[in-house]
């Protein structure tokens, strides 16, 4: 194999270009070429390909986002665009491709492999819901993101007595609330895995507050739709209170170290695993180590929150 391409789809997310400059490093060391496809698989189709070296990335390790840019693109299950793809592969002779993205995009790398293309898939979701990872990248950095903003809004919530309701990205995944309510001391949290009172939760604040409790903060996880219920209710209760949607901060600026080293793990297993003529695979980290998980099982499972102490924790702050 001596011509590899790599592909950003989906959300962005911090880490992915540090993964890009990866696959580049390990197909340098091993004598291959790296074609970049910009806009994920819009480009693909179009044939908005390019090869790249050293230069494009040597400095892409601390930059957030993705500067070979991505998109949302269903129409890539349509068979006359993928046939499209597949005449862009061929005509750019691309013998092994890595995909870097979430559970759309793995889907996506599925069809290509049943296709019959060498792909790989790296895990890049802020949410944290991809089967087959501990943890996928972006993760790490969205989370400092948002416990940094929880720590400011902190400030002014002391500094008046106020509640404040804070929501958080996470679709049907609750795992970024869950685990920034532990780190923040928040005093409540709302996620779709774990059942909830909100009237309950307002009763044990009322109580907190009687007792001497100035201010609190209320997590939200954007996919309990809950957020202004929980703020009407607190209102009519007679509290202070103020909401904070955290929205695309949350896919974060410079990746942290976790985020960077994480990239440059999951890179060297991909290419190493398409060299070794393991296709059809996700690369994750489980248990501290890089493991290949099919990209058939990846998409045909899903992935909630795993660790117990988390899920009871919520379920403590839930009402």
């Amino acid at each position: 194999m001596k011509r590899i391409a790599v592909l950003t789809s989906g959300g962005d997310c911090s880490g992915m270009n540090a993964a890009i400059k990866g696959v580049v490093v390990e197909c340098f060391m091993n004598n291959v070429e790296v074609v970049a496809v910009r806009e994920g698989y819009k480009g693909l189709v179009n044939g908005n390909c390019e090869k790249i070296d050293f230069k494009v990335v040597e400095d892409a390790v601390q930059k957030g986002g993705t500067f070979l840019m991505t998109s949302r693109y269903p129409q890539f299950k349509e068979e006359h665009v993928f046939k499209k793809a597949l005449d862009v592969i061929a005509e750019n002779r691309i013998e092994g491709l890595v995909v870097i993205g979430g559970n759309g995009s793995m889907k996506g790398a599925e069809k290509l492999y049943k296709a019959g293309v060498p792909v790989v898939g790296i895990p890049a979701s802020i949410d944290n819901d991809i089967y087959g990872t501990d943890i996928a990248l972006g993760v790490d950095t969205a989370l400092n993101v948002i416990i940094q903003a929880l720590d400011i809004i902190r400030y002014t919530a002391s500094s008046h007595g106020r509640v404040f309701v804070v929501e958080t990205m996470g679709r049907k995944c609750g795992y970024l609330a869950a685990t920034s309510a532990l780190a923040s001391g928040a005093d409540a949290v709302l996620i779709p895995e774990v059942k909830f009172d909100v009237d309950s939760i307002i009763r044990r604040l009322e109580k907190e507050h009687k007792t001497g409790k100035t201010y609190s903060i209320v997590i939200v996880s954007e996919g309990t739709r809950a957020t202004g219920e929980v703020l009407g209710k607190l209102e009519d209760a007679g509290f202070d209170t103020r909401m904070t949607v955290l929205g695309h901060i949350q896919r974060g600026g410079s990746p942290t170290v976790f985020d960077r080293l994480l990239a440059f793990r999951f890179a060297a297993k991909a290419i190493k695993s398409l060299l070794e003529g393991k296709y059809g695979y996700m690369v994750g980290l489980n248990r501290s180590r890089t493991t290949c998980t099919s990209i058939e099982k990846v998409v045909t499972h899903k992935r909630g929150i795993e660790d117990k102490n988390l899920l009871q924790f919520a379920k403590k702050k839930s009402r």
